[in-house]
C-alpha cells in the first residue's frame, strides 16, 4: 500500500490514537468530554478500561473512521465508528462515536449513537448519563425520567447517594425549573416514598428533592423536605450542608444546623462552615461566637483565626481583634518556615486563603484596628508591611484615611487622585477612593461634583447614582436622593440597599410609612437576616406605633451585629416604652463600639440623656 507523505503522516498520528486507545484501554476522547458531563464526574463516572479486542477489522474501521473524521466527513466517521462499536459492543467506541458527534453539534445523531451504546450494554453508568445529557440538552427533558431513574437503579449502594445528589445538577440550565424539580421528585419517588424502608437513600433522595426545590427558588417546600431528611438521620452530613448553602434566602434552614451542632459538638468543620454562612448575612456576632469555639478547639489551625480577627475589627473591637490576627500570624510564620514547597503550593488551592494572602489580610485588619485606637503611626506600619500588588489601591485608601483623620484632607487627596486610571474599571475605583475621602472629611458639596461627573463618565452605572444618592442625602436634598434611588432599582431590581437606604429615610423623616414598609421589606426578602435592613424594619415598626415588634427586631438586629447606630434605634425603642435602664445598657455598649456615631450622638441629645 503507497500513501502520499501527507496521508502517510495522517495515517501515522490515527495509528497511534488507535492503538493507544484499544491496546491499551484508556478510551477514546475522554480529554474532550462535554461540561455538561460534571455530573458524571462528580460521581466519578467513567467507562471501564476494556481488555483488547483488536482484529484486521476493527483495525481498519477504527482507521477509517478516524481518517474521516480529520477528513471533515464527521457524519460519516461516525457512522463508521458506530457500526465498529455496535458489532463489538465496546464502550470506547460508543463512547468515541458519541463525543464526534456532539462535537459536531449533530445532536440526532449523537442521540442515535448514546441509545445504541445503552441498549448495546443496558447497565452502563456513563450511557445513562450521555443520554440524559443529551435528552436535556435537545429540550426533551420529560424523557429523562426512565433513564434516570435507571441510572439511580444501577448505581452501587455505597454511591447511590451520591448519585442522587448529582440529580438536581442535570437540569442546572433548564428554564422551567419548576417542572425539573418535579422530574426529579418522579424519578426519586420509589426511594423518597413515606412507605419505604427508612434508610440512607431515603435521607439523600428527600436532600436531592429539596436542592431541586431551593432551584426552582420554592425555599418553603425545600425546607420541608430538608426537614423530614434530618429528622429521619440527626448524625447526617448532606441535611446540614445543604442547610447551611440555605442559609442566607431560608433563614429558618439554620435550625437545622443548631441541632446537628448541638448533638455533634466536634465537628468543628461544619461550625467554620456555620460561621462563614453567619458572615454572609452579616450575623457578625454569631459568627465571632462560633469561631470562638474553633479556635479554642483547634488553637493551632491558623485560618479561624484570621477570620475572627476580621470579624472584631468589623465589630470596632480593635483590642480582641489585634489577638487574634497576631495568633494568626504567630501560626502562619511558623507554617511558612517549616513547610515544604508540595505543602505551600497545596495551600494556594485550599479554601482558606494562601499563607501569603492571608498575612496580607492579616496586616490590613491590623492596620484597621490600629487606626481605631487612634495609633495611627502603628497603622502606617502595618500597611508598609502589605506587598500584595493587587492590595495596592486599598493600602493607599487606607493611608487616605488615616490622612483624613489627621485633619491632613489635602494630601489625602494628592494620594488618591495618584491612584490609576488606565480604563474604566481602574477609572471607577479612582472616583469611589475620591468620593470615600470626601465623605470621610465630610466635604459633601465637593463630593457631589465628583460623582455627577462620574454619572456623566458612567452612564446607568448603579454603584455611582447610589453613591450620589447617599451624598444627596447628607446634604439634605431628599427629593434627589429618591429620584437617584429610583433609577437604582430600575437598573438592578435586586439592589436591596437602594430600596433599604429609601425606605430607612422615608422611616426616619416619618413620611409615606406604609411605604418605606414595603421598600424594606422588599430589601430583607433580598437580603433575608441582613442585621441593618432588619434595623430599618424595626424602626419602620416603631414610628409605625408597633412599639413591641419594633424592641423585638431590633433586639435581634443588634445582638447579631452590635452596630452604634441600631443600638440608638433600641435604646429609643426601650426608652419610650419605659425600660430605662436597659435603654441605657444599650447605649453604654453602643457607645464602646463608636463614640462618635452620629445617630447615636443625636438620639442622646434629643432624649437629654447623659451616660
Amino acid at each position: 500500500m503507497q500513501f502520499a507523505p501527507r496521508v502517510r503522516h495522517l495515517y501515522t498520528r490515527v495509528l497511534a490514537l488507535t492503538l493507544s486507545t484499544l491496546l491499551c484501554g484508556t478510551g477514546f476522547g475522554q480529554a474532550n468530554a462535554p461540561a455538561a458531563a460534571s455530573p458524571a464526574a462528580s460521581a466519578g463516572v467513567s467507562p471501564a478500561p476494556l481488555p483488547s479486542i483488536m482484529d484486521g477489522r476493527l483495525f481498519f474501521e477504527v482507521l477509517v473512521g478516524e481518517l474521516q473524521w480529520r477528513s471533515g466527513e464527521p457524519s460519516g466517521a461516525v457512522d463508521t465508528m458506530l457500526s465498529a462499536a455496535r458489532r463489538n459492543k465496546n464502550e470506547q467506541l460508543f463512547l468515541r462515536a458519541t463525543e464526534m458527534a456532539i462535537q459536531a453539534r449533530a445532536g440526532d445523531q449523537a442521540l442515535m449513537a448514546v441509545q445504541s451504546w445503552r441498549n448495546a450494554l443496558p447497565q452502563s453508568i456513563p450511557a445513562h448519563y450521555y443520554l440524559v445529557q443529551l435528552l436535556v440538552s435537545l429540550g426533551r427533558t420529560a424523557e429523562t425520567v426512565e433513564p434516570l431513574r435507571s441510572l439511580v437503579a444501577l448505581t452501587s449502594p455505597e454511591k447511590r447517594g451520591d448519585m442522587m445528589a448529582a440529580l438536581p445538577r442535570f437540569f442546572a440550565g433548564v428554564p422551567n425549573r419548576i417542572a425539573a424539580a418535579r422530574l426529579v421528585e418522579e424519578v426519586l419517588e420509589p426511594y423518597a416514598k413515606p412507605s419505604a424502608p427508612r434508610n440512607a437513600d431515603y435521607t439523600a433522595s428527600r436532600v436531592a428533592i429539596a436542592r431541586s426545590w431551593l432551584g426552582a427558588k420554592d425555599g418553603t417546600r425545600a425546607y420541608a423536605l430538608l426537614r423530614d431528611a434530618h429528622q429521619h438521620a440527626p448524625s447526617a452530613d448532606a441535611p446540614v450542608l445543604l442547610a447551611l448553602e440555605m442559609m442566607v434566602q431560608q433563614p429558618e434552614a439554620e435550625s437545622i444546623v443548631t441541632e446537628f451542632l448541638s448533638k455533634q459538638t466536634q465537628r468543628m468543620d461544619v461550625r467554620l462552615a456555620y460561621s462563614r454562612s453567619l458572615t454572609a448575612t452579616q450575623r457578625f456576632a454569631d459568627a465571632i461566637e462560633q469561631l470562638e469555639i474553633v479556635t479554642r478547639a483547634k488553637p493551632d489551625v491558623a485560618g479561624p483565626f484570621l477570620a475572627l480577627g476580621a470579624l472584631h475589627v468589623e465589630l470596632r473591637h480593635p483590642l480582641e481583634g489585634q489577638k487574634a490576627l497576631q495568633t494568626y500570624l504567630q501560626l502562619t510564620s511558623s507554617k511558612d518556615s517549616t513547610a515544604t514547597a508540595a505543602e505551600k503550593s497545596a495551600d494556594e488551592d485550599a479554601d482558606e486563603p494562601s499563607v501569603s494572602k492571608g498575612q496580607n489580610e492579616a496586616w490590613i485588619q491590623l492596620a484597621l484596628a490600629s487606626e481605631q485606637l487612634k495609633d495611627y503611626a502603628g497603622a502606617q506600619v502595618w500597611l508598609n508591611k502589605v506587598d500584595d500588588p493587587e492590595r495596592a489601591t486599598q493600602v493607599q485608601m487606607r493611608r487616605a484615611s488615616l490622612l483624613v483623620q489627621q485633619d491632613r484632607l489635602e494630601d489625602a487627596l494628592k494620594l488618591v487622585s495618584a491612584l490609576p486610571d488606565t480604563d474604566d474599571a481602574t477609572g471607577r475605583v479612582k472616583v469611589f477612593a475620591q468620593a470615600q475621602v470626601l465623605r470621610d472629611a465630610k466635604r459633601w458639596k465637593e463630593a457631589q461634583t465628583l460623582l455627577e461627573a462620574a454619572s456623566e463618565r458612567f452612564p446607568k452605572d448603579a454603584s455611582v447614582l447610589y453613591e450620589q444618592s447617599m451624598v444627596a442625602e447628607k446634604l439634605g436634598r431628599y427629593d434627589q436622593m429618591e429620584s437617584l434611588l429610583r433609577q437604582v432599582m430600575s437598573i438592578k431590581p435586586d439592589h436591596q440597599y437602594a430600596h433599604n437606604a429609601l425606605g430607612y429615610s422615608l422611616a426616619d423623616r416619618n413620611l409615606r410609612l406604609k411605604e418605606a414598609k414595603t421598600l424594606i421589606q422588599r430589601a430583607l426578602e433580598l437580603a433575608p437576616g441582613d442585621p441593618l435592613i432588619t434595623d430599618s424594619l424595626g424602626w419602620v415598626e416603631f414610628r409605625l406605633g408597633n412599639r413591641e415588634e419594633a424592641a423585638r427586631l431590633l433586639r435581634w438586629a443588634f445582638r447579631a451585629r452590635p452596630d452604634a447606630e441600631i443600638g440608638a434605634h433600641l435604646g429609643e425603642v426601650l426608652w419610650v416604652q419605659g425600660q430605662r435602664e436597659e435603654a441605657r445598657r444599650v447605649w453604654r455598649q453602643a457607645k464602646t463600639r463608636d463614640a462618635s456615631n452620629e445617630v447615636l450622638r443625636e438620639t442622646l441629645a434629643r432624649l437629654k440623656v447623659d451616660l
